[in-house]
């Protein structure tokens, strides 16, 4: 990729429709507009134009917007055409514009140049795609939080924190002699168990805004005939899966997606655990035990009607959801396993709402929806967990170059995090902290 290309893509989706929109951005953006649309309009002002092929045809009627950069979304000059949805329209636009010397934008090119031109940082731009790629309202204010710079906000404060540390340590080595105060490695060794300490309580989240911007796996287990099937239909409101009274119907994983008080929540039906009558279903068995361990929740199923068997009590604990199936049939114990158990019937209904009610209340607690800066990311937490090891070192550093060293290596991995690493400003600080040399 080249920021010195000039750049075009569907900002629209694909699919037919009333209206689609093409981006451009980079330095030939305005003779494109000239070219295609006889002038620039006023900036950030909608215009109607004609837009013409090189040969004068007219390719379409147009609302044309002209950004000059860098008030524009790379920060590059830039423009959109809000064309008719038509894919002959779209196909005649891009022969243009490729005519006139503009290219196809790779994918993430255009919040790729925003980045390189100082519009946004790195975890903005992880806001945006987890924005575009939200399926629930959680996951939608989670992305939105990022993408205006709520993460930035944090990781750029302790990044402040952790240079100004960097830069006294240094000042301490580098002008020891200028009357500085004694106690800046004391201070910095300080200010770094101080700073390891907040950063190992926000990784100590139990993965909970990963898993709301991945989604949740909620495992139903129990024995053949325990109405897995039927809960799961019920509870997604269609016939996902297959439901007889012939025990062993499921033998693979039947999946449907649930928005859960806005997390998304994949609920996952799984073979009947008894003894297996044949190699397929010891697999399905397999299958299903092994999604019970993958699942951030089990509900296991048990049948009112039948005394609770012991391959789905294995699975009874404090991370799982008791439920006790066909209460309509027979009466349901208040407790299997030593766990409160839930009494439903996929059948008519009962319950039902409750159950929902707890998957809900269960689907907040393991994601903390709502609950602010979130690690949203596995690159965060490694390099979070870089800089708390750097910083121990730091703490536990012989001499002050050694701590000024794991200072410096610590800064750079909180810098990875919004892609802002330098040594300017660790130089600014000192001369004017210090006044060094005035």
């Amino acid at each position: 990729m080249s920021t010195a290309d000039t750049i075009y893509a569907m900002a629209s989706g694909a699919a037919a429709g009333a209206v689609a929109v093409v981006r451009l951005s980079g330095p030939g953006s305005a003779d494109a507009l000239k070219h295609l649309a006889g002038g620039l309009p006023a900036p950030r002002r909608a215009s109607l134009r004609r837009l013409r092929a090189s040969d004068d045809e007219t390719l379409d009627h147009a609302l044309v917007l002209w950004f000059p950069g860098p008030s524009s979304y790379t920060g590059e000059d830039a423009a959109e055409l809000h064309l008719h949805g038509g894919r002959s329209v779209i196909a005649g636009v891009m022969e243009a514009l490729t005519a006139a010397g503009l290219r196809q934008a790779e994918p993430g090119e255009f919040t790729r140049r925003a980045f390189l031109h100082g519009k946004m940082d790195l975890t903005a731009a992880e806001g945006i795609a987890d924005l575009i790629a939200a399926e629930t309202a959680a996951q939608r204010r989670q992305a939105l939080h990022q993408a205006d710079g709520g993460l930035a906000r944090l990781y750029g404060c302790w990044a402040e924190r952790l240079a100004r540390l960097l830069a006294h340590q240094e000042a301490a080595i580098e002008f020891a002699e200028d009357g500085l105060p004694t106690d800046l490695d004391a201070k910095a060794r300080l200010g770094a168990g101080a700073l390891r300490a907040e950063i190992e309580a926000h990784l100590a989240d139990a993965r909970r805004g990963e898993l709301l911007r991945e989604g949740l796996v909620f495992a139903i287990i129990g024995a053949p005939n325990a109405g897995k099937s039927s809960l799961l239909n019920a509870l997604i409101g269609r016939e996902a899966a297959i439901v007889s009274a012939r025990a062993g119907t499921t033998r693979d994983i039947v999946e449907a997606r649930l928005d859960l008080a806005g997390v998304p929540v994949t609920l996952s039906d799984t073979a009947g655990l008894r003894e297996a009558s044949d190699e397929i279903e010891a697999e399905g068995i397999k299958r299903a035990e092994r999604r019970a361990e993958e699942a951030q929740l089990v509900i296991t199923v048990f049948a009112a009607d039948q005394p609770p068997d012991a391959e789905t009590l294995h699975w009874v604990g404090p991370q799982s959801l008791v439920l006790v199936n066909k209460c309509d049939l027979a009466a349901a114990p208040d407790h299997i396993g030593g766990v409160a158990a839930l009494a439903v019937s996929a059948r008519d209904g009962t319950g039902l709402t409750a159950l929902r009610q707890r998957l809900a209340e269960a689907a907040l607690h393991l994601t903390g929806a709502g609950q602010g800066n979130q690690l949203t990311r596995p690159r965060h937490r490694a390099a979070l967990t870089e800089a708390v090891a750097l910083l121990a070192e730091a703490e536990k550093a012989t001499l002050p170059e050694l701590t000024a060293e794991a200072l410096r290596a610590a800064l750079f991995a909180l810098g990875r995090l919004t892609g802002r690493i330098g040594v300017e400003e660790i130089l600014d600080i000192v001369f004017r902290d210090f006044c060094i040399g005035k």
